[in-house]
């Protein structure tokens, strides 16, 4: 599966909201099987856990939480070919979203994945959140069995779910909350002197299916310091996104 990267999402840039950086992008990643869950949560309550460089971005007067599992093909430099056991992973990450001016992105609470070396990269080059994890995927023709135990027990972070789409594929309309979302073309966060960075990214529109879920243990909100609603969340499914990443932009480039 590895070495399959799709070059030709560069050439569909019609439904971007805002253009692809002007400087060359850095690393490709492939996504596959991912469930987006996502819960409903007071803007007021999510406030103290952002930094306070990020507006918070709200749909409906309504913050969104999303545990998001999947797993990785492609991740590579651009300089650089796609090494199977390098390369290949599953990842696991918790969410809500952002802007900063005209700009909505993905803040991340935590992203866990299943190598130790990917873990070690992001967080010296990025400070992002990154833990490691065990991690099994198991993916069929109908669904995924997902599990994924965070190293660090203290608090324990765990994942186990089945999940499968229930319907045909389509792009969100815009506009619409699957499309709010969904649809992000940056993450923030800030690197280890607490200043606030951009990295943007670039894929095709998100081809979502809804989907169903049997989730037998979730505890990625509440490692975070968050408290999800007892309501079910809002499920979607996806088989397969392409995308690329440029560098972080600080500073006055971030105006």
């Amino acid at each position: 599966m590895a070495n399959d990267f799709d070059k030709s999402i560069l050439d569909r840039v019609a439904h971007r909201p805002w253009p692809m950086p002007a400087g060359p992008w850095v690393m490709t990643q492939t996504w596959h099987d991912l469930l987006f869950a996502h819960w409903p949560i007071a803007a007021d309550g999510l406030r103290p856990l952002v930094p306070p460089a990020f507006e918070l971005d709200t749909f409906g007067g309504r913050a969104w939480i999303g545990v998001v599992p999947f797993s990785m093909t492609n991740v590579a430099l651009r300089a650089f070919p796609a090494i199977p056991w390098m390369s290949e992973f599953p990842e696991l990450n918790v969410r809500t979203y952002v802007r900063m001016g005209n700009r909505p992105g993905v803040y991340f609470f935590s992203l866990d994945a299943g190598s130790w070396l990917a873990v070690k990269a992001a967080r010296l080059v990025l400070n992002l959140p990154y833990r490691s994890a065990a991690m099994t995927v198991t993916a069929q023709p109908s669904r995924v069995a997902y599990q994924s135990r965070r190293a660090d027990p203290t608090p324990r972070a765990t994942f186990i779910a089945e999940y499968w789409p229930t319907g045909s594929a389509f792009h969100p309309t815009a506009g619409s909350l699957e499309h709010f979302l969904t649809e992000r073309y940056c993450l923030y966060h800030v690197d280890r002197q607490g200043r606030p960075y951009r990295l943007e990214i670039h894929h095709p529109p998100w081809p979502l299916q809804p989907a169903d879920a049997l989730i037998s243990e979730n505890t990625m909100a509440e490692a975070a310091g968050l408290s999800l609603p007892p309501e079910r969340p809002l499920l979607h499914f996806s088989k397969r996104q392409d995308m690329v990443a440029w560098s972080p932009t600080r500073g006055r480039a971030l105006e």
